[in-house]
């Protein structure tokens, strides 16, 4: 391990190389893109992206594992978990909101998380300890640490989603018809916008561990928390599973929970 590199530091210039090849590729005119056997798109900067990452961390943490979306998997008690673009689809048709999630996970806790979003000129990030951090829009220098609303009432709560795909009968009209605002942000923005306290609910049916892990740090960090639908942590040891995410501030979360089981 190259001991003079912390891992969140490690992590912010993994995101850095990401950041570079995404932008380069974002909205090119010969960018390829092809489907992956789950019918989900796929694109040269995916790939691109996934394969700098892990040549990186072969040079500074050769004794880790990896697990990332386009390239497998290696289990092992010191895990990066790497989605190179969460929001392809918006990649490839010229949406801005999508992002490369970097994530450390140590046995059962994920310790770091980096979101980096170079389209909307946004990162967020935390590490052990550290608080949770974003930078100001348009900017790269830090703003205050992140916090979680503190709204109380579903009545009173903004509440964002990706799509109408996937979800259990019933449950995503009982939280469109519980709660005061209702927008679909969509993939790792609504969770972000949760520990930033600009909105306070964000939910979506099914997801991998890539997709998830780096959001974690930044949630909790700023006093937000993300299960499953039912209340339980997500299956971090299981890289093939299909799971719900739902992300609240403290207050609203086992209300929220209820709500999901009826």
């Amino acid at each position: 391990m190259d001991a003079t590199i912390d891992d969140l530091a490690l992590a912010l210039q993994l995101a850095d190389a990401a950041d570079a090849i995404t932008m380069d590729r974002f909205q090119s005119a010969d960018l390829v893109v092809e489907t992956k056997p789950d019918l989900t798109p796929v694109s040269d900067a995916d790939r691109a992206v996934e394969t700098a990452i892990r040549e990186l961390l072969a040079a500074h943490r050769p004794d880790d594992a990896v697990h990332g979306e386009e390239y497998g998997s290696q289990d092992g008690e010191r895990q990066w978990i790497i989605d190179p673009i969460d929001g392809t689809k918006n990649f490839v048709r010229g949406v801005p909101v999508w992002a490369t999630l970097i994530a450390l996970r140590e046995g059962a806790a994920i310790t770091v998380g980096v979101v980096s979003a170079p389209a909307l000129g946004r990162r967020w990030w935390a590490g052990p300890a550290s608080g949770s951090y974003a930078t100001a829009p348009g900017g790269r220098s830090p703003r205050h640490p992140l916090h979680a609303s503190q709204v109380a009432e579903l009545a009173d709560a903004s509440f964002s989603y990706s799509d109408a795909i996937g979800w259990p009968t019933a449950s995503l009209d009982r939280l469109l018809t519980s709660t005061w605002r209702q927008r679909a942000y969509g993939d790792f923005w609504s969770h972000l916008m949760v520990a930033e306290g600009v909105i306070d609910i964000a939910a979506e049916p099914a997801l991998k561990i890539h997709d998830v892990a780096a959001l974690v740090p930044i949630i909790e960090a700023a006093g937000g928390r993300i299960t499953t639908f039912d209340g339980s942590p997500p299956p971090w040891k299981d890289p093939t599973a299909e799971f719900s995410a739902l992300t609240t501030n403290t207050v609203l979360h086992n209300l929220v929970v209820d709500l999901l089981r009826h």
